[in-house]
């Protein structure tokens, strides 16, 4: 920046230093970095406090009594330091104690909060405090000589929250251009002055500054210009008060940006209904209507990039964009369509927000190599993990916007639209739903950073904050509070955007227990109104943090979303399934066992120790899996007790939590931890033949592909796809992320994974790595794709494995082989389907033989029936030839299972 521009903006600061509401000068929309100082200032403070409402303030571990005084400054210019006398402030107001009751909202609000005095504002002060709120405030304890004895910064959530509760009702935030005109509205209560910069294009200089004006019933402010902008670009400037920093000149982009320039340095102006937005057909696109109930929903979870990155078959412009799903002769989209016939339902899509960690322009593309055990791979991925092209994306920057790199121009605002629309259309010719990963539970980044949006609009607003005021970060990263009202519209606003301009038919939540269910509640009515009809929800429910337990509020967890008909991932089943816990690390814990992969029934060498015992309770929690883990179904345990699901512990917790199957989503992979291929390299006797392990591989699909409830599957199970071992390759680039959409490779044994989450495990992963003997052959991958398309065309084939009511699971799932005397490696029920809606059979029977060995269980009350393998099986092009060879004799209604097979009978 010359010398000369230096100069104009140090003259524009001095200027609005003397005035709270000079203008903003053009030139300073061209500022390069993205902040200027005003008032600078040292002094950084707690916020030990917090605003209960617009009057109240608790102040936790303060001392009762004294003298309590509010000091305010415009300019951000306080210093307040016990034993000192308060300096650089405007004024103050006296606080008196309250010795009244704590308006019960208010109470339950901040119930977190610790104990210590409650102070009031005093009624003559009130109206002062929405002016006042627009700068600095430091809350004191003085002596009676005016030396201060505490001072804390007040947290600020309550009372902007009681203040403009109007805000909640705006409709227009974000820009919003119309036939000759064009509104601007923020939301910024705390801002001294806001105005709007806009831009021809996402790279010249300004064109114009608008100034705002504030809207004392919201906190929203307005500009209006009279010219359709459409097309152009924009920032706010907003002056805010920043503690540790005084007062400060944010350039920033919109928090309701609906696209962007190239690395999301400018918010694009557009009307997402206009013409030119919209692909050919646009309008008249709809999803298949293949899920009339949520427990219709199979899904296939895929990332936009890895989907066509390494797909030779895609023109190399279009790899990993949302142009390749275009491509409807691609190998990748081949698949993809072969899956929709079979049964697949839904793609959901890995985030595709705008994210903070991904440059759009001039990424690297490292190409490593080395041997399958080496080191050289990771570290040419760590060298280059923040400048690539790869990140999954659970770092958003700008929530309503579409993510720029895998457009084909990020610089252009249109064109990710379009794209992003176009593929939404290609999903839906492919017969597939499309869903979409969302992450309100944290931002990228915070506070006064360049990719931090919120925090620069409204300080230490829109993230939940411990009792010192620093952010929680619970969730990875900066958690946002979505039980403040307008991190909650914000969340509910965005979801609505994405269902009515982009036709997104569910949402996939992370982390979404740190959300309140009253706030996904209201998303979900919103969402429904905007599509014309029922949008699923499922999410993590995981109960951690800082909100764990219901500490802040009623969580849209596990067990808080009971009757809410939102979906919830069960951890249940998959553990047992897989073996040990999503966290394990050591020996021990990475080769514990689980049901599918030796589970006592065939060791490996890791000498764990484990019981008969064992198995027996990983059965019982599958068969919790396999019911829907609806609370109320009584299930025969492994003592020979008939126990409802909500009865039987898992850990602190009841293994079944759920009202409705709807409310549960299985699963034995998806895109966190090891691959269920990678999982089972570990866990499975290392002599085990990749043809077993292909076989292991399809009985986890498949006690998923039986379960009652959603079925949730990651892109690449069904060809064996290998992460080389990687627990968490968020950031392990293209490399350690590949998908070989010709089935010759799953990419095992492409070098040791990233040593920041791996490395502690790798004298235990580098041999398994080194041996060739683990990698499946490309029969194995076909066996194993062949024979998933078998299990969602048998799933497809009737609504007994997918029924809608926790009833209907009562009344019809039958287990038998249970308790104290079963047949350990066989689960086996029965579905009655007679008069049920779409059974298109009168009973339905599954068997799973994990075992090495053929096994015989028998039913008594299937005695005499007329039982034939399910037609799939008998199909001449059946994947599973083994399946063919299960037998079923009526006389004494004994099933005979081959080794390791899953098998399903019907009655016609």
């Amino acid at each position: 920046m010359t010398q000369l521009r230096y100069a104009a903006l140090a003259l524009a600061a001095a200027a609005l230093a003397s005035s709270a509401h000079a203008a903003v000068p053009v030139d300073a929309c061209n500022n390069e970095g993205f902040q200027i100082v005003l008032n600078a200032s040292s002094a950084t403070l707690e916020a030990r406090a917090v605003w209960l409402d617009k009057r109240l303030v608790k102040w936790p571990g303060a001392e009762a009594g004294g003298i309590y005084r509010l000091y305010h400054s415009a300019k951000a210019s306080i210093v307040a330091k016990p034993g000192a006398k308060v300096e650089g402030f405007d004024g103050a107001l006296a606080l008196d104690a309250f010795t009244g009751q704590v308006p019960t909202a208010a109470a339950t609000r901040f119930k977190w909060v610790g104990a210590g005095p409650v102070l009031s504002l005093r009624a003559a002060d009130l109206a002062r405090m929405n002016d006042l709120h627009r700068g600095q405030l430091v809350l004191v304890q003085e002596t009676p000589d005016g030396l201060a004895r505490a001072v804390t910064r007040i947290q600020v959530a309550g009372a902007l929250d009681d203040m403009y509760a109007a805000a909640d009702g705006i409709a227009d935030l974000g820009a919003t251009p119309k036939k000759g005109r064009t509104g601007f509205r923020l939301w910024a209560p705390t801002a001294r002055t806001a105005a709007v910069c806009t831009y021809d294009s996402g790279t010249g200089r300004a064109t114009a500054v608008h100034a705002m004006s504030f809207d004392g019933r919201t906190g929203a402010w307005e500009a209006r210009v009279a010219k359709d902008l459409s097309g152009s670009y924009y920032k706010y400037a907003v002056d805010v008060a920043v503690d540790g920093m005084g007062l400060v000149r944010n350039l920033v982009t919109d928090p309701y940006s609906v696209s962007l320039t190239t690395d999301s340095k400018r918010s694009y102006i557009a009307d997402l209904d206009a013409p030119k937005l919209k692909p050919k057909g646009w309008d008249a696109t709809r999803p298949p209507n293949t899920v009339k109930a949520q427990t219709d929903m199979v899904i296939y979870e895929l990332h936009v990039r890895d989907f066509s990155l390494n797909d030779p078959s895609v023109p190399a412009n279009k790899r990993g964009k949302y142009a390749a799903f275009g491509e409807a002769g691609s190998n990748g989209m081949r698949h993809l369509k072969a899956l929709a016939k079979a049964g697949m339902t839904d793609i959901h899509l890995l985030p595709v927000y705008d994210l903070g960690s991904v440059p759009e322009k001039d990424c690297a593309l490292p190409l490593p190599s080395g041997t399958p055990d080496g080191e050289t791979q990771q570290a040419l991925m760590r060298k280059t993990a923040d400048t690539d092209c790869f990140n999954w994306g659970y770092d958003p920057y700008h929530y309503n916007a579409p993510e720029g790199s895998y457009a084909s121009d990020p610089s252009d605002g249109a064109r990710r639209i379009v794209e992003m629309r176009q593929m939404v259309m290609d999903l839906h010719r492919a017969g597939l739903r499309v869903g979409t990963d969302v992450v309100y539970n944290h931002t990228f980044i915070a506070g006064q950073n360049e990719k931090s949006v919120l925090d620069r609009v409204v300080p230490g607003y829109y993230h939940r904050l411990n009792a010192l005021g620093a952010i929680e970060r619970s969730t990875c990263c900066d958690n946002t509070a979505t039980e403040n009202t307008m991190m909650a519209k914000l969340m509910i606003d965005s979801a609505e955007l994405w269902t009515r301009h982009y036709k997104i038919d569910s949402f996939r939540f992370d982390l979404m227990g740190h959300q309140p269910r009253e706030a996904m509640e209201r998303l979900q009515k919103r969402v429904d109104k905007a599509a014309g009809r029922h949008v699923q929800l499922i999410g993590e429910g995981w109960n951690f943090g800082e909100v764990a337990d219901g500490a802040r509020f009623v969580q849209a967890s596990q067990l808080s979303l009971n009757g809410s008909g939102i979906g919830t991932f069960s951890d249940r089943a998959r553990d047992a399934v897989r073996g040990g816990s999503a966290g394990d690390s050591g020996e021990a814990m990475v080769r514990q066992q689980g049901y599918i992969n030796g589970l006592v029934y065939d060791p490996n060498a890791s000498k764990a120790g484990l019981k008969a015992a064992d198995l027996l309770r990983a059965a019982d929690l599958i068969r919790v899996g396999l019911a829907g883990s609806v609370r109320s179904y009584p299930l025969q345990t492994v003592d020979g007790q008939v126990r409802k699901l909500e009865d039987i512990a898992y850990g602190n917790q009841p293994a079944g939590y759920a009202s409705q199957p709807g409310e549960v989503v299985n699963y034995v992979e998806n895109h966190d931890n090891q691959t269920l291929y990678d999982i089972n390299v570990l866990k499975l006797p290392v002599a085990t033949s990749t043809a077993d392990r292909a076989r292991v591989q399809v009985l986890g699909m498949a006690i998923n592909a039986f379960s009652q409830g959603v079925a949730y599957y990651h892109a690449g199970i069904d060809t064996l796809r290998s992460k080389s071992l990687d627990r968490n390759s968020f950031n392990s680039g293209d490399w350690f992320n590949r998908i070989d959409w010709t089935y010759q490779d799953n990419y095992y044994g492409t070098g040791l994974p990233q040593s920041d989450d791996n490395g502690k495990d790798w004298a235990l992963l580098k041999p398994y790595l080194a041996n060739a003997a683990l990698k499946p052959q490309p029969a194995d991958i076909a066996f194993a794709r062949d024979a998933f398309r078998d299990l969602l065309a048998i799933r497809a084939s009737s609504t007994l494995f997918r029924m809608r009511t926790a009833e209907d699971i009562v009344q019809r799932l039958r287990f038998f082989n249970t308790g104290p005397g079963q047949e350990a490696t066989v689960l086996a029920a029965s579905i009655d389907g007679k008069g049920y809606p779409g059974a298109k059979f009168a009973a339905i029977s599954y068997l799973v033989n994990v075992d090495k060995v053929e096994k015989r269980v028998s039913d008594p009350l299937l005695r005499g029936k007329r039982l034939t393998l399910h037609p799939v099986h008998k199909a001449a092009g059946a994947a599973d030839k083994r399946a063919a060879q299960a037998r079923f004799d009526s006389a004494s209604g004994t099933f005979t299972v081959p080794a390791r097979t899953a098998v399903v009978f019907v009655a016609e």
